[in-house]
């Protein structure tokens, strides 16, 4: 108490010493790690505020974790917003709202520079191409290509064209009417250009122009007696009908907007984002950021009238210009259920202008339909807040009840299993996985490969594979192993757990070890430890999460084995070979892909690979024929 007495009064007087400039703050931890990131257009005022007077439980709870925290000044609010946006994406703090890496979101991509355009999905930008998205997820993306190819018949085959035209006979696609037929070659390249045409303007939300469009070219077709390609555009003018009756709404055809709402459930919290494009709804997503994250906004409920003048100091400037950092579009209006501050509204909209080229208004209805819509995603982000909350729930109960049964003094928020796999004395692999908070974490995943192990001796692999992942305990930067867990689960009997209990009391480390034991079926039957048996037969649940905990160690371990016997034989078995280094080793395996694609190979075939001659071809054979 007295500690934290004194780090409380240190942050007062720094504060206090703050210029009243705009800026962006840094809050670090006891490790100095970045635990918020904050801008305000008066740093002594703002940061000044954490540490005197009451906060909210979210707040109080960063601040209990503050020791120090740094600054940057800067000339305007608007570098201060841009600013705290990049910090935040390079610290990652954990009380900051995050958003998914812009790798992570799919796009839509049109090959306009081929002769026959295709449209794919693609999560990396090039230069070649048009681009549609971000989406929220390649479900969504699949949805969007399907109703496209569908309505216009643009073929959905992998056949490439023009090479493929005439080769085979067409799909059964092509016979039903949902493929115009490319590959028959009654198709003309610009009939099809002007199907991609339409794809575009579909894309772009310009449904309207595209019934236009092929009501015209059905007319002209129908006129020069091309009856197929009319009978197309009748097929497509339908299909484009009924996708419109599927995505009526109130709004006007010519409407784009975007609609963000926030929910808190009992502390945990969601943001719900609603993409309006031509008037119908074409995406939504939703961002959970949990009860260790600041929201900071007033929300409002669907019976409450928004006050014109709501005024709050929040985070969210920040949220809404990374939400748009990676997004080729931006719409003329963005829909709030809650509030910004008016300095915050208003640089938000100039960075979001600035980077749209046009005129951006940010804004939270009163009335209206643009008030209906935020109650439609402020219901959607209560959805998520619940069903969150209850899944939670649900795993916070799975935990306590797996605590009861193994007697722990902790929930085992965090729990690390462990694996040995081996084929014979090569390749011997450790597997570790992690769960965190009753869910599996697999960026912490790693597998360690036994260097001291003479023979197939699963008790030495195993004190190997943790004596080396416990040496780095403690350590700053990676959570997975820098932080103990609460419980370590071996596949394996009470032999294991004993060796491993001993490595721990050397190590002067106070975790709890137990077996997860295997019938005679190489099913889960039981947990142990070094006193015996604990049954979890009663417990489904339990029993459930220990099963999939094991199934899940045993295939990560499996897979990183069987990945590294493959690359050893791949590699060391062919530069056994006389005259065969690692460079013509590599250039047989890029040719010939396979080893058994190797084997069925003639001498001539082999000696086709540049580097290799004939008497290496024939030495391959002879040492693949004879193993």
């Amino acid at each position: 108490m007295e500690q934290n007495m004194q780090a409380l009064q240190y942050l007062q007087k720094k504060a206090a010493l703050l210029p009243k400039t705009p800026g962006v703050y840094i809050m670090e931890d006891k490790d100095g790690k970045a635990i918020y990131v904050g801008k305000s257009r008066a740093l002594k005022n703002r940061v000044s505020q954490y540490f005197h007077g009451a906060h909210d439980i979210k707040t109080s709870r960063m601040v209990s974790h503050v020791r120090d925290f740094r600054y940057i000044t800067c000339d305007t609010e608007m570098e201060s917003l841009v600013l705290e946006n990049n910090l935040i994406k390079q610290y990652t703090p954990k009380y900051n709202i995050l958003l998914k890496d812009a790798k992570s979101y799919p796009y839509i991509k049109v090959t306009t520079e081929e002769e026959y355009p295709r449209i794919i999905m693609t999560r990396k930008r090039g230069e070649k191409g048009l681009y549609f998205g971000p989406y929220s997820n390649t479900k969504v993306i699949g949805n969007v290509i399907s109703t496209i190819e569908k309505t216009l018949g643009i073929p959905s085959c992998k056949k490439k064209f023009p090479d493929d035209i005439g080769k085979g006979r067409p799909c059964v696609y092509r016979q039903i009417g949902r493929c115009c037929g490319v590959c028959t070659g009654q198709v003309s390249a610009q009939e099809y250009g002007e199907l991609i045409k339409c794809a575009i303007q579909l894309l772009r939300g310009n449904t309207k122009e595209v019934e236009q469009a092929l009501q015209a070219r059905m007319e002209r077709a129908a006129q020069q007696e091309r009856f197929e390609e009319a009978a197309r555009c009748r097929d497509a003018i339908a299909a484009l009908g009924r996708l419109g009756d599927r995505q009526k709404t109130q709004l006007s055809p010519d409407t784009d907007c975007d609609v963000l709402a926030l929910s808190s459930h009992e502390g945990c919290d969601c943001a719900a984002a609603l993409y309006i494009r031509g008037g119908a709804i074409c995406d939504s997503e939703y961002f959970m950021f949990g009860a260790d994250e600041i929201t900071g906004a007033q929300t409002y409920s669907e019976e409450e009238t928004v006050p014109e003048n709501a005024q709050d100091d929040s985070p969210f400037a920040a949220f809404i210009v990374n939400l748009y950092r990676y997004r080729e579009y931006i719409p003329k209006e963005i829909y709030l259920s809650f509030s910004l501050t008016e300095s915050d509204r208003e640089i938000t909209e100039t960075y979001l202008s600035q980077r749209a080229g046009r005129k951006i208004q940010i804004r939270t209805p009163v009335r209206g339909i643009p008030r209906d819509l935020c109650k439609m995603a402020q219901r959607d982000a209560v959805r998520h807040s619940v069903t969150r909350r209850r899944k939670d729930d649900t795993d916070e109960k799975l935990l306590a009840s797996l605590a009861s049964l193994l007697h722990l003094e902790v929930l085992p928020q965090k729990i690390e299993a462990y694996d040995i796999s081996n084929m014979g004395s090569e390749n011997i692999t450790a597997g570790m996985i992690v769960v965190e908070n009753a869910k599996f974490c697999k960026k912490h995943y790693r597998h360690f490969k036994i260097k001291g192990n003479d023979g197939p001796d699963d008790y030495q692999a195993m004190e190997e594979a943790l004596r080396r992942r416990l040496s780095h305990a403690g350590e700053a930067g990676d959570d997975s192993f820098g932080v103990l867990p609460d419980l370590i689960l071996l596949d394996g009997g009470a032999g294991h757990v004993s060796v491993i209990r001993q490595l721990l009391r050397s190590l002067g480390i106070a975790v709890p070890v137990f077996g997860m034991v295997k019938d005679e079926h190489h099913k889960t039957r039981t947990i142990v430890s070094e006193d015996g048996e604990v049954s979890i037969a009663r417990e489904p649940e339990v029993f459930r999460f220990v099963y999939r905990i094991q199934e899940e160690v045993h295939r990560y371990t499996i897979s990183r084995m069987s990945a590294a016997k493959g690359k050893a034989m791949k590699h060391s078995s062919l530069e056994k070979i006389p005259g065969i280094g690692p460079a013509k080793a590599k250039k047989l395996l890029l040719h010939f892909k396979t080893l058994a694609s190797l084997r069925a190979a003639s001498v001539d075939e082999i000696a086709a690979v540049p580097g290799v001659t004939k008497e290496n071809a024939a030495a391959i054979l002879e040492f693949l024929q004879n193993k």
